[in-house]
């Protein structure tokens, strides 16, 4: 299967990323646009979180219902994104035209690829060992990584966002990050044009 993007990781970065893109479905740039999300939760950092300091969370949120009700909420809003479950990825290989993925189940091509991971060891996706570095900005004594990037871009076409980007495991910068990366691809589709994407009554 060919995708315009395909993101790699569904926790929060990686479903905030989906939501923004899937949100553009409407306008020119974006209408063609082919979308998948490589879900495999079972790593997420998600899965036993609790939430009291989110805004627009109630208090006593738990992580998993957020990443229960995040990918239900791209199935019923957006069903042209591609949810892609219960594969794991073990390996990117750069192709003139984009990206390789190899699953453990599945072979995928991307023009662009975002990789929504979170941040623990060991990092089993084969093809990208020269960009793995040291968190900058997580506990030394944790043994977290990070990729190299520059405003969350890793070389032409490749992405990276939420904790292995760089950023702090707080939920609400994991988010803005996946939703940063989804309006720069907005800005690339829409020929440089800065762009968002906001819904209104």
């Amino acid at each position: 299967m060919n995708f315009d993007v395909l993101i790699i990781g569904a926790g929060v970065a990686g479903m905030q990323c989906a939501l923004v893109l899937g949100s553009a479905k409407d306008k020119p740039f974006a209408q063609n646009k082919s979308i998948g999300l490589i879900a495999h939760q079972r790593s997420s950092h998600l899965q036993n979180a609790l939430f009291n300091n989110v805004l627009g969370f109630p208090p006593g949120t738990m992580g998993k219902e957020i990443l229960f009700n995040g990918l239900d909420q791209i199935k019923e809003q957006y069903r042209h994104v591609t949810l892609i479950e219960k594969e794991k990825v073990g390996k990117i290989e750069f192709v003139p035209d984009g990206f390789r993925i190899r699953t453990n189940k599945n072979l995928y091509t991307a023009r662009v690829v975002v990789l929504a991971l979170n941040y623990s060891k060991p990092f089993t996706i084969g093809g990208l060992e020269e960009y793995i570095l040291p968190h900058q900005k997580a506990n030394p004594s944790k043994d977290r990584i990070q990729l190299k990037n520059s405003d969350h871009i890793i070389r032409d076409h490749l992405y990276c966002c939420g904790t292995i980007a760089g950023h702090r495991s707080q939920f609400s910068i994991a988010a803005g990050s996946g939703a940063a990366v989804a309006t720069d691809i907005l800005t690339r589709w829409n020929g440089g044009n800065h762009t968002k994407v906001h819904d209104k009554i």
